[in-house]
């Protein structure tokens, strides 16, 4: 699929990896629906990016939210072919920590977040793409989620989002194999310590320390080299049920 012929919802895409990914695909005359919650970030981006970007505030684990809105936004944009799944959170805490056990509602919400709101989003844009026109190869859609090294190599600190990440590379394939009928492909991403708002705020001792652990490029990730491989995806039709580590060869330590 050329870029220019995309036209995609991004969840999380008022900011940080997200706004890369609209940034990036905007650049390449797309149409981008950008799904957050924050309405600031949202305006702001979208007057950042133009005419091809609209905002909607969206609750990626709300099943009503997610299907009125990105019914809406085919509308807006004339068509949807493409999804980007960047909305998250950490979830950090120890299961056992100084203050007893973990309270279920921060696993839960976690979960909720990250796995469930992108299942939720894939699957009411999978039932909307099923109708697309086919294109080369009968391809009608490209859906594209975001996982994290941390769903092989989790942290001390990191059950929680450790656990909703690996979900979302395991039901990749499944995923994948299912809307293969249909010509839609599902690929996940799965990068290591990128330069994030998060990151932004920490010291730059503490960013020196994260860049020494990548064995190469010994720095962090840019948000636009996450963009360049969803552009890479999303153009490349032979790409399907699979994740790629995208992270210099980095492997987290236990803390």
């Amino acid at each position: 699929m050329q870029l220019g012929h995309v036209k995609a919802v991004i969840t999380g895409g008022a900011s940080g990896l997200g706004y890369a990914v609209a940034r990036h695909l905007v650049d390449h005359g797309a149409k981008v629906a950008l799904f957050d919650v924050n309405d600031a970030k949202g305006a702001s981006s979208c007057e950042a990016l133009g005419d091809n970007a609209h905002f909607r505030r969206v609750d990626v684990t709300s099943e009503d939210d997610v299907a009125k809105n990105v019914a809406a936004a085919r509308e807006t944009m004339g068509g949807l072919n493409v999804v980007v799944n960047c909305a998250g959170i950490l979830g950090a805490g120890r299961v056992v920590g100084k203050e007893g056990a973990m309270p279920l509602a921060n696993f839960s919400n976690t979960i909720m977040v990250n796995l469930v709101g992108s299942f939720n989003v894939a699957k009411a844009a999978a039932n909307l793409m099923q109708a697309n026109d086919a294109g080369e190869d009968g391809e009608r859609g490209v859906i594209i989620n975001t996982a994290s090294v941390a769903a092989f190599e989790g942290q001390i600190g990191q059950a929680a989002y450790s656990a909703s990440k690996g979900g979302v590379v395991g039901m990749t394939l499944p995923m994948a194999r299912e809307l293969a009928r249909f010509g839609i492909r599902v690929v996940t991403i799965a990068p290591g310590i990128f330069w994030t708002p998060m990151v932004d705020s920490m010291t730059p001792q503490v960013q020196e320390s994260l860049s020494a652990t990548i064995p190469f490029p010994a720095r962090l990730g840019k948000p636009d080299e996450f963009a360049s491989t969803v552009g890479f995806v999303v153009q490349s039709r032979y790409i399907n049920g699979e994740t790629i580590r995208l992270d210099g060869a980095v492997r987290l330590q236990p803390k």
